[in-house]
């Protein structure tokens, strides 16, 4: 049996994908990068917005369309659109031969072999607890940096988010299985973690009775072979002074950190059902500068929430020009079925939304490249990531850099570099999000 794996989404959605494609390997599945001979597909989906949901409903009609023009015979899904929507799938997509929810993906073996006898079927389970995960990981990152989650669900319910809904409360990962996790990671490897999860800086809180992230990476630090750990989704009221601690001394936690604000406006904040003030994410901003002057702050915003005002919008766009965030992404809201924020008055109209982001962003690319030229003259470890094919060039990441979402550096050598290699990088130029180099 030959299977083909889609994972649609966040980096959150891809280690639930790593930990089912190791059960599925361990069962004797073949996995396949052919849509073309796989008997078997699975969809790892997303709804966190519309264009996510739009993606991945259509994956869905693509892959079951190979039912009549390839090998295809079962087509299942899992994620969020399956936790979600499970019964508008069944009905809607007859080709999808099995739903599976969010809670439940340590059910995928068993659903594999029962569609394949000719079962239609959905597996969900109260969104309480945590899968077992019994088989470990494989790997899709290349083997040399991992996503490591460490909870599940969140607890704020702001009112754009449909995501305590389809993931459940704020449940973190027991401590122990984190750093088994981790050390088995290193060991085939690995050399950077990226904590993540809906929100990692409430780590624990649920288990320990307090926020216990500071102890966390001190444990994981400890482990051999790992040389940088990067910080993913902290909110910025939960960040305290015993974390920016940790980060500042601990030579292992990279001065990186990605805090989600959304807006900067207090009333947009206040609709948002978000738990700062603009006077708060100055706070914790400066805190983090103070303690780390060479820490890279990434932010996420949203252009467009109901109600948000030509002026809420300029006050933003004034937030962003003092506070000159390192990287910064930008997206126009996106109503939810079923959250508050979806039926809130003086909803604005999408052409409006569209030219707030071009303006965030327009103003976000000129802040992004003056910090990129203080970088010039500096020597930086990175990761090496590729090579550019028929050039003596390599893709590198500095410590500024997370996967994906981030910048590169570029790497002029005529040395052979493999991917993993840490090198050290005399940065020679800079290039918008980009930074151009030499081998130190």
């Amino acid at each position: 049996m030959k299977l083909l794996f889609i994972s649609l989404g966040c980096d959150k959605n891809l280690v639930d994908t790593e930990h089912m494609l190791s059960m599925i390997t361990k069962d004797g599945i073949i996995i396949t990068n052919d849509e073309n001979e796989a008997d078997v597909i699975v969809v790892n989906s997303c709804c966190f917005i519309s264009d996510a949901m739009e993606e991945s409903i259509q994956t869905l009609i693509d892959m079951g369309s190979l039912k009549e023009t390839a090998n295809l015979k079962a087509l299942i899904v899992t994620g969020c659109l399956a936790e979600r929507y499970a019964k508008e799938i069944a009905e809607q997509i007859p080709e999808v031969d099995a739903v599976i929810g969010t809670n439940a993906y340590d059910e995928i073996v068993s659903v594999i072999h029962e569609v394949m006898e000719g079962h239609k079927t959905s597996v969900k389970k109260p969104l309480n607890g945590l899968p077992k995960n019994y088989a470990g990981r494989t790997l899709t990152t290349g083997g040399h940096f991992a996503h490591l989650k460490i909870a599940e669900g969140c607890d704020k319910h702001c009112t754009y988010c449909v995501i305590p809904s389809i993931r459940g409360n704020y449940r973190s990962v027991p401590m122990e299985d984190i750093l088994a996790e981790a050390a088995s990671l290193a060991a085939d490897g690995v050399k950077e973690l990226i904590l993540v999860a809906q929100e990692t800086t409430l780590y624990g809180v649920d288990l320990y009775g307090k926020k216990t992230l500071p102890t966390l990476l001190k444990k994981l630090s400890e482990i051999e072979g790992i040389r940088w750990i990067r910080l993913q989704y902290c909110y910025p009221e939960e960040i305290t002074d015993e974390l920016i601690r940790m980060m500042a001394d601990n030579p292992k936690v990279c001065h990186y950190i990605d805090i989600p604000i959304q807006h900067a406006n207090d009333e947009v904040l206040k609709r948002m059902g978000r738990k700062t003030s603009q006077a708060d994410l100055r706070r914790i901003v400066g805190a983090l500068r103070q303690a780390m002057p060479d820490i890279c702050i990434r932010t996420t915003l949203i252009c467009g929430f109901p109600g948000e005002t030509e002026q809420a919008h300029e006050e933003l766009k004034t937030f962003v020009s003092d506070m000159k965030f390192d990287r910064l992404g930008c997206f126009a809201y996106s109503r939810q079925e079923g959250t508050p924020a979806d039926t809130f008055p003086d909803q604005v109209p999408e052409e409006i939304k569209q030219v707030r982001v071009a303006e965030i962003m327009e103003l976000q690319q000129d802040i992004s490249a003056a910090c990129n030229e203080t970088y010039i003259g500096m020597t930086l470890d990175a990761f090496v990531e590729g090579k550019v094919a028929d050039e003596n060039v390599y893709v590198a990441r500095t410590y500024r850099d997370a996967p994906d979402v981030d910048g590169y550096v570029f790497i002029q050598t005529t040395r052979e570099l493999m991917t993993g290699d840490i090198v050290s990088v005399h940065v020679t130029g800079s290039y918008e999000y980009d930074l151009i180099g030499e081998l130190a």
